[in-house]
């Protein structure tokens, strides 16, 4: 009987899994744009459990192991803003990354003074953003981040939070 992945806030105790997932996961990343020193690389593990103790992270487990991850924050204007959303890659392709982001953005909506979501990602990095295009996402700009890694931000508006529906 195979196990089946369930997504649920994370807690102090997953932050070393997080840290190892996300520096697994953004591998591809870092050589697909031939730089290692990215952000979710270079991240240290009590930023990560900072994080862990402001902002909205859930984490996809297959029984005990983490395999996905996600995080983010409301800011005083209303906006969602969504983060470091990774998957193991083994487990890459089969939509744990689209439940991860629908269900963030479910946390994020809460009581309602949610307007929008922002994230952004890489301008190479095409199955991210397919798949936030596929979730209803627009470009609405551009920026150079720190590591010099030239970055999509696109945002979406906010539902209201009775109109999410979960998925499989």
């Amino acid at each position: 009987m195979g196990m089946s992945v369930t997504i649920s806030a994370a807690a102090a105790e997953d932050a070393e899994q997080i840290f190892k997932l996300q520096y697994l996961a953004f591998q591809r990343e870092a050589e697909l744009y031939g730089n290692y020193l990215i952000q979710p690389l270079t991240q240290s593990l009590d930023s990560l459990k900072g994080e862990l103790a402001t902002d909205t992270v859930l984490v996809a487990r297959l029984g005990d192991e983490v395999v996905g991850t996600v995080r983010g924050n409301v800011d005083e204007d209303g906006t969602g803003k969504i983060a470091k959303l990774c998957v193991h890659p083994r487990l890459q392709g089969h939509g744990l990354g689209a439940r991860l982001l629908r269900a963030v953005e479910e946390a994020l909506a809460g009581p309602g003074h949610t307007t929008r979501f922002r994230l952004h990602t890489g301008h190479k990095s095409e199955s991210n953003l397919r798949l936030y295009r596929k979730a209803g996402y627009v470009k609405v700009g551009g920026r150079t981040a720190s590591d010099g890694v030239q970055l999509v931000i696109l945002e979406k508006e906010a539902k209201d939070p009775t109109d999410f529906t979960v998925s499989a």
